[in-house]
Formats: C-alpha cells, sequence, structure tokens
C-alpha cells in the first residue's frame, strides 16, 4: 500500500511536469478611425428667390352701428398740481 501512494504520487509529478503549457494568444488590436477638427466654415449660400403672394383675407366682423344720443359722458384727467 505504501508504495502505490508514493508511485502515484511519482506518476502525477511526471505527468504534470510533462504538460506543455501554451502561451495565450494575444487579441488582435483593431483601428478604429476617429473623426479629426473640424474643417474651416464654408462659403454662404446665394439668397433664395421671393415666394408668390398670398390671396387677400376675408373681412373681418363688424360691430353694431353707433346711436347717438345727449348723454354721453367725457371724463377729463386731472392737471398736475402746481410746485
Amino acid at each position: 500500500m505504501k508504495y502505490s501512494i508514493v508511485f502515484s504520487s511519482v506518476l502525477i509529478a511526471l505527468s504534470l511536469g510533462a504538460c506543455d503549457k501554451s502561451t495565450p494568444a494575444m487579441p488582435t488590436v483593431v483601428t478604429v478611425p476617429v473623426p479629426g477638427p473640424a474643417g474651416p466654415t464654408g462659403a454662404t449660400g446665394s439668397t433664395g428667390s421671393t415666394g408668390a403672394t398670398g390671396s387677400a383675407g376675408n373681412t373681418g366682423a363688424t360691430g353694431e352701428k353707433g346711436k347717438t344720443s345727449g348723454d354721453t359722458v367725457i371724463v377729463v384727467p386731472p392737471s398736475p398740481p402746481a410746485r
């Protein structure tokens, strides 16, 4: 029994030592285009043509005709006080 434990531990050590440890693959670098600074402002465009004139509107609502009578009161604001 004691030889089997020693034998199995030596066998495990040899089998693990014989494994070739592979190096991990490095990820590939992908360059991403980044926008640069804004360029100079372009020239101003030409003025557009004038649009067509619209049609005339309808006549608005009219009020009642005024009535004449002698009971009209005119309010005059007071004159400013003298200094």
